[in-house]
């Protein structure tokens, strides 16, 4: 059985520190960034998935947990791979438990790629046909992150043809005061449109003029041209 020690050495053994400098600023690890106090140590996002693929059998849930609550981004983004792989492969009984974990660490989850590589990967499928009230919740949250995993875990109910739940949580998050929130909004929105144009752009024809208009970008980069410069002059 492997254990955490075993990944962080196959990690460290990969880093690069000119690599980690340029991590640090993309994440905005650096002082005053959405990312501050976070530390990288320069390990490619491809390299993590191939760590995740040799361990995510021998790696316990409970030593999974224990790399999650690591100081070191790409530890935590390598438990999230993990993670992702066995509730793919999981019954309903270790499903759930990811489930939970997932949530009683959204404090380690702590920036973007984090959240995208996992909220609709594990929340959002766990929730496809369970009460999804939490969602609520965690849009209701003054952590950033558990804003961004709300809308972002609606992907998987997109994915299944369902926009009910992406709607409702644009409509509370349509102010949110973090720009990540407010592309992640746009973005969840632009997915809707290519699944169903009309019902993104009933939407839009509703909000647009009020939404942010980083929000409303993302959310029109699908359209043609015309229909974009509609929506951003206000002559939809």
């Amino acid at each position: 059985m492997a254990t955490t020690a075993d990944v962080r050495r196959e990690l460290a053994s990969l880093a690069d520190p000119h690599r980690a400098e340029r991590v640090s600023r993309f994440l905005q690890m650096t002082p005053g960034g959405y990312g501050e106090g976070d530390r990288a140590i320069g390990v490619t996002v491809p390299e993590q998935r191939r760590v995740a693929a040799r361990y995510w059998r021998e790696l316990s849930l409970a030593g999974t947990t224990q790399l999650l609550g690591s100081t070191v981004h790409e530890e935590r983004l390598t438990a999230l791979f993990i993670l992702v792989r066995r509730f793919a492969k999981g019954d309903e009984a270790e499903r759930s438990q990811i489930f939970h974990i997932t949530l009683a660490n959204t404090g380690r989850i702590n920036n973007w790629d984090l959240v995208d590589s996992s909220a609709p990967y594990i929340v959002g499928p766990w929730l496809i046909d369970k009460d999804r009230s939490v969602l609520d919740r965690l849009a209701e949250s003054s952590l950033v992150w558990d804003r961004r995993i709300a809308i972002m875990a609606t992907f998987a109910f997109i994915k299944a043809g369902d926009f009910q739940w992406t709607f409702r949580l644009s409509d509370q998050l349509l102010h949110d005061p973090h720009d990540l929130v407010r592309k992640a909004v746009g973005w969840m929105l632009r997915e809707v449109g290519n699944r169903d144009r009309a019902a993104e752009e009933e939407f839009l024809e509703r909000r647009y003029r009020v939404m942010p208009r980083v929000t409303l970008r993302y959310a029109i980069e699908k359209l043609d041209p015309q229909r974009r410069r509609d929506y951003l002059s206000g002559a939809v």
